[in-house]
């Protein structure tokens, strides 16, 4: 008998030493540079979140979200993935809001990020499919809107204003203003 729970003692010592060794990435133990957009050895996100200490300080701690993966697992996103896909290693919480943002969804959509990134596009794929939205389609618009913004600046014959009072204005049509594409006339810093 005892050697029967000296073995399953040392066969549970054995897997547990082997699990930790080969890599196994638990939410919990990310630190908080490490935390937003990895993937556990469960195949769940992590999400990094913000707790309000009674003395007012707030504190970042990573937790594993219920948002599965399907196929991976134990993975920290790169730093150039989090670079060119626009995004930054302090986000908190997990959301589809920045999609509507058309500077992040322009970076998404790159070739730098979308054929390069694949953790970061599966994430966004799956928040754009809860809000009804395909991410294929959704880049295909951005860059139809793009062009269609640069085709319209290109065809509107307007010119920027000259010099007044030693300062020069930009104007951008108003067509691109209402789209989004641009903002109201900007001065230059010279």
């Amino acid at each position: 008998m005892a050697s029967w729970t000296t073995f399953l003692f040392l066969a549970l010592t054995l897997l547990f030493y082997t699990q930790s060794s080969l890599g196994m990435i638990t939410c919990e133990d990310l630190d908080q540079n490490s935390c937003a957009f990895a993937v556990s050895s469960s195949g769940n996100r992590c999400v990094l979140e913000m707790k309000l200490r009674r003395s007012g300080y707030l504190e970042l701690f990573c937790r594993t979200s219920d948002i599965e993966t399907e196929k991976l697992k134990d993975y920290i996103e790169i730093n150039e993935c989090i670079k060119a896909c626009g995004l930054d290693r302090n986000t908190v919480g997990i959301s589809s809001d920045s999609l509507l943002d058309s500077h992040f969804t322009q970076k998404l959509c790159s070739s730098k990020c979308y054929n390069s990134c694949p953790n970061i596009v599966d994430l966004y794929f799956n928040l754009a499919a809860g809000e009804g939205a395909f991410l294929p389609k959704l880049c295909e618009d951005q860059e139809t809107s793009v062009r269609r913004g640069i085709s319209e600046i290109l065809s509107s014959g307007i010119e920027a204003a000259g010099p007044v009072s030693g300062r020069s204005i930009a104007w951008a049509p108003s067509a691109l203003i209402e789209k989004g594409l641009a903002s109201e006339p900007a001065e230059s810093p010279c």
